[in-house]
């Protein structure tokens, strides 16, 4: 999926216990490091994404969040400081992620993903991980990842639940196969306890970088569902929908 990019000794030295992953090691470090990382906001979920992609070693991310940083948003967006306030989200993220990995390659959008840009980011990247609290947003993002044949982890969140899968266009079902209708309860503000958005975000990093460095067993054609209020976890099979308005008909190549 990615043209891996030989790692250089000072890289070795700070990837060392992740090479130690058996079926990982340097060949899948260097995968990483050649990877384009597309991420639909950097809030609560999106940013501990961007934030645990960086500290991986992923060579590039693609940030798109459009506003300034609230007040409300500092209980959870770990990306997001104080002195911030006030100040484009996405340049706060830019900032605190090159503190973290000076190597990084971060392309910024201060806007949401809409129909007038999702074409262009959607092909500036090798996956995407899509985190977005509006529907319409991960429609747009979920018709250009099975037009451009991209795989696509979706990560949500609500309260104290988590649900996690991973698209890959041809073989798994699509988003508009699982929701052919924006679900009615679906709302823009929600309840949120920010260690449960990272831990939706850690899950939906993981997965993304399994798909990227090629192994393990990502949630194609599944989704993981956990409640963290009792800390029940189960993996559910989808189908897909032959008369899908995005992917009906459309096969892996």
């Amino acid at each position: 999926m990615t043209e891996p990019v030989p790692l250089t000794d000072d890289e070795r030295a700070i990837y060392q216990w992740q090479l130690w992953i058996p079926e990982f090691g340097e060949a899948g470090q260097e995968r990483l490091k050649g990877a384009s990382v597309l991420v639909s906001r950097v809030g609560g979920l999106g940013g501990l994404v961007a934030y645990q992609l960086a500290a991986a070693g992923v060579g590039k991310l693609i940030l798109a969040h459009g506003g300034n940083v609230r007040p409300s948003d500092l209980n959870r967006q770990l990306l997001m400081t104080h002195d911030g306030l006030g100040k484009s989200r996405v340049e706060s993220a830019r900032r605190r992620l090159l503190e973290l990995n000076p190597r990084l390659t971060v392309e910024t959008l201060a806007e949401n993903v809409a129909e007038s840009n999702v074409e262009q980011l959607v092909r500036a990247a090798d996956i995407i991980v899509d985190c977005a609290p509006l529907f319409e947003e991960r429609y747009l993002m979920n018709r250009e990842a099975v037009r451009q044949r991209k795989p696509l982890v979706d990560c949500a969140m609500y309260d104290l639940e988590i649900h996690l899968t991973t698209i890959l266009p041809g073989r798994t079902p699509c988003l508009s196969c699982l929701y052919p209708e924006k679900p009615a309860a679906w709302k823009r503000e929600f309840p949120v306890l920010g260690a449960v958005a990272g831990t939706a975000a850690c899950l939906g990093a993981t997965e993304a970088i399994k798909l990227i460095a090629g192994f393990g067993q990502p949630l194609a054609g599944r989704m993981l569902i956990g409640d963290l209020r009792d800390m029940s976890f189960r993996t559910i099979k989808l189908n897909r929908r032959e008369d899908c308005r995005v992917c009906g008909g459309v096969r892996e190549k």
